[in-house]
């Protein structure tokens, strides 16, 4: 069974940046990342915020684009960026592996 819930430690540490940046993006992409609150007012992300996030992460980081160009792209073509950032996942994991395998040459 998945997980359902992720704190907000839990989704910093899985897209490699600081508590504060998963915040500040969930309040700057109110429309894509909604955070619910447990009773005791932390934040808990599903899995669909954390793809969101994922997706802002991708179009801020390596497309270089501010949050108001973000936003325009993410409501522009949602799932042509979606794709892109697959591709260049794919391409990293696999720039990798062959780093590794020529390491073990």
């Amino acid at each position: 069974m998945e997980k359902q819930f992720f704190s907000i430690g839990e989704v910093a540490e899985l897209l490699g940046e600081n508590n504060s940046t998963v915040r500040f993006w969930s309040n700057s992409f109110p429309r894509y990342v909604r955070p619910t609150r447990t009773p005791k007012g932390d934040r808990v992300y599903r899995s669909d915020d954390i793809r969101a996030l994922e997706l802002i992460r991708y179009l801020l980081k390596s497309e270089r684009l501010t949050i108001e160009g973000a936003t325009k792209r993410m409501d522009e073509d949602r799932k042509g960026a979606e794709r892109k950032q697959k591709i260049v996942q794919s391409l990293t994991s696999i720039r990798k592996m062959l780093t590794e395998v020529a390491q073990n040459l």
